[in-house]
């Protein structure tokens, strides 16, 4: 933990401001041919496991990407004028894929996350989820389709009710989605809290009596409660020591095998992008600067941005703190 509790209404991050939660969805998902938010009037693509055989015999693939982004742009109101935090990015997340985006801090990574929930609304460019663009939908129309992108927070403490038990906090998205009966919302979150390995002695416990590792699992348990096709991480493992890092990314990995869920993580951490991604998107000053597989672009860096990236991860004398009185020749290569 490195963040006090935020106070109620001030950060999109906590459940209690006053944009839409990410994490709440009220209304089942719509299905293929019925979802009235799709901008162009037309039968929306199929979604996961419906059957891509027409009437007319002629089999049709389902599409493979998930989430594309095209020419994104966020700003923030200023005294000076407009601040551009996310400038015209474009990417793609294909589906039970993992893409992370890197950079320094202060680069527009958080800021592109919350615009992907909506939590920010973008000034132009399309967020295209599965066939319809949810950049600009109003409320009502968006409603349906958040529970299908969920988002894991950075304070996990400070995203978490402190009122309510792990069990209350879990069961709060199956209220708002819908499934009826106290009981079975409450067997429902049990499972769900078992799944990210929390004992059943967690289920009576508020957020204040877990460490900073457990809370970011209760806070991953609640995401997964509306079945998300895609997830959200931002920056979910920097608050937390290596040893329980570890155990999360793990965690992440096993969950993204059984279910299929695809991930977009932001991280300034190269180690953690390097585990969870397949690809990965450089950032700097709201731009991409670089793109490829996450494999090819750390091993050999063609932005001179990416190997300064690449560089201060490996070389000791680049971490704040206590540096070591001497760096061997080569080190930083």
């Amino acid at each position: 933990m490195t963040d006090p509790k935020t106070p109620s209404g001030t950060d999109p991050k906590t459940p209690y401001g006053t944009e839409a939660r990410p994490t709440y969805g009220t209304e089942a998902r719509p299905t293929s041919g019925t979802d009235p938010t799709t901008t162009s009037g037309t039968e929306a693509r199929p979604t996961s496991g419906t059957d891509p055989t027409t009437t007319s015999g002629t089999e049709v693939t389902t599409d493979p990407v998930l989430l594309s982004v095209e020419d994104l742009t966020v700003e923030y109101a200023t005294h000076d004028g407009p601040f551009r935090a996310v400038d015209r990015m474009s990417f793609r997340i294909e589906r039970g894929g993992s893409l992370a985006v890197v950079g320094e801090s202060g680069c527009g990574k958080s800021t592109l996350a919350r615009a992907l929930v909506r939590l920010l609304k973008p000034v132009s460019g399309r967020i295209v989820l599965d066939g319809t663009d949810i950049a600009a939908l109003p409320e009502r129309r968006l409603r349906p389709l958040r529970r299908r992108v969920q988002m894991v927070f950075q304070d996990p403490y400070g995203s978490l009710d402190p009122h309510l038990t792990a069990q209350q906090i879990v069961a709060e998205p199956l209220r708002l989605a819908g499934v009826v009966g106290r009981a079975e919302r409450a067997r429902r979150a049990a499972e769900l809290i078992e799944q990210v390995g929390l004992p059943s002695a967690a289920l009576t416990r508020r957020p204040s009596d877990f460490s900073g590792g457990q809370q970011q699992r209760i806070g991953i348990a609640r995401a997964l409660a509306s079945r998300p096709e895609l997830l959200v991480c931002d920056e979910a493992t920097s608050a937390l020591d290596v040893s329980v890092q570890a155990h999360v990314l793990n965690l992440l990995r096993e969950l993204q095998a059984e279910t299929g869920i695809a991930y977009l993580v932001i991280a300034h951490n190269l180690a953690v992008v390097r585990e969870i991604s397949t690809d990965v998107v450089v950032m700097r000053a709201g731009r991409t600067v670089e793109t490829g597989p996450t494999a090819a672009v750390l091993a050999s860096p063609a932005d001179p941005y990416t190997r300064a990236l690449r560089r201060a991860a490996l070389d000791p004398t680049a971490i704040h703190g206590v540096k070591p009185r001497r760096v061997p020749e080569g080190s930083t290569t």
